[in-house]
């Protein structure tokens, strides 16, 4: 992790109102699309290992770098020292399709860790079976919806819940 964008001063936030976890992204606009997000909305964005591209990427860079700066960004080598460093105040809710239960039924608090797995694979079953875990509803005969509309959707929903707007 020694690329030219780790090397950017990146905004530290003291309070997150949430953190946005992305296990092992695959896709670099997505990503790029989730951090601008987390830029906007004052969430602490957490990059899990290995990534399916490397941060310096050209797509990554046009999806968000003019706001890169403005993003709380953690790297976590994997998934055990993501665990480790976490502060211990917020809990850890994970998302996927495979979920039965719609992500409003879940009980998001400030500080809180929001946890999305891979484009192609989402979160291994072992993870979605240690924590709680939710799906946004789909209707329609697609098999999913794209993952940083779905951090959208999911984000700014509990940031509402929580009385930021």
């Amino acid at each position: 992790m020694t690329d030219d964008i780790t090397r950017i001063r990146h905004r530290t936030l003291e309070n997150p109102h949430l953190h946005v976890v992305l296990y092992q992204p695959e896709i670099p606009a997505n990503t790029g699309n989730i951090a601008r997000l987390c830029g906007a909305a004052e969430i602490r964005l957490h990059l899990i290992h290995p990534l399916g591209f490397t941060v310096d990427d050209r797509h990554l860079k046009r999806a968000g770098l003019d706001y890169w700066h403005e993003v709380d960004v953690r790297h976590h080598l994997d998934f055990e020292r993501f665990l480790a460093n976490r502060d211990g105040r917020g809990k850890l809710v994970t998302f996927s399709r495979h979920a039965s239960v719609a992500y409003p039924e879940a009980e998001v608090s400030p500080g809180d860790y929001l946890l999305f797995g891979q484009e192609t694979k989402g979160l291994p079953p072992s993870i979605r079976e240690a924590y709680p875990c939710y799906a946004v509803p789909i209707w329609g005969r697609v098999r999913s919806l794209n993952l940083s509309t779905t951090v959208g959707i999911v984000a700014y929903h509990y940031l509402h819940k929580m009385g930021k707007f």
